[in-house]
């Protein structure tokens, strides 16, 4: 959890806005609720708020059939979190400040994602995240009235 914290406080510039825990333990609320083993133990939950928009919930279990292997994207469950950027090169040069690993130079999309680049970059305890910026739009939003986010 202190990994956590010291990583979207620090290094992603998000607020920590308050915390709640321990939690009493409810095997009925585990199974019913949450769809995890009964005997699992919620320690803490903090909340993070992180620019114009996200809002984060960092949860600390104990479970006894607890798996300590992060989900790459393509397994089942896998996902990532993105962060837009307006400048994608100074906030790599961030990250690489802090001693982020970045998995490989930046992309430039194509076709009607053009006008993005991306990086991905993985946590201090291995989850992937992802750097996105399209600072001039992409290219499809000429054609195209319904338009994806955009900051």
């Amino acid at each position: 959890m202190e990994e956590a914290h010291d990583f979207f406080v620090n290094v992603i510039g998000c607020n920590h806005v308050y915390s709640l825990g321990p939690f009493p333990q409810d095997p009925e609320l585990m199974t019913t609720k949450l769809n995890v083993h009964p005997d699992a133990e919620m320690v803490e939950i903090r909340f993070y708020r992180c620019f114009n928009g996200a809002n984060f919930e960092v949860f600390h279990y104990k479970s006894p059939d607890q798996r300590r292997e992060q989900p790459r994207n393509s397994d089942v469950g896998g996902h990532h979190l993105a962060f837009y950027v307006d400048d994608l090169d100074d906030a790599i040069a961030h990250l690489k400040k802090k001693g982020i690993r970045i998995l490989g130079e930046p992309t430039a999309s194509s076709g009607a994602s053009f006008g993005q680049r991306w990086v991905y970059f993985l946590s201090p305890w291995g989850m992937q995240f992802e750097l996105v910026s399209f600072p001039g739009g992409k290219a499809y939003e000429k054609n195209s009235e319904l338009h994806l986010w955009k900051p």
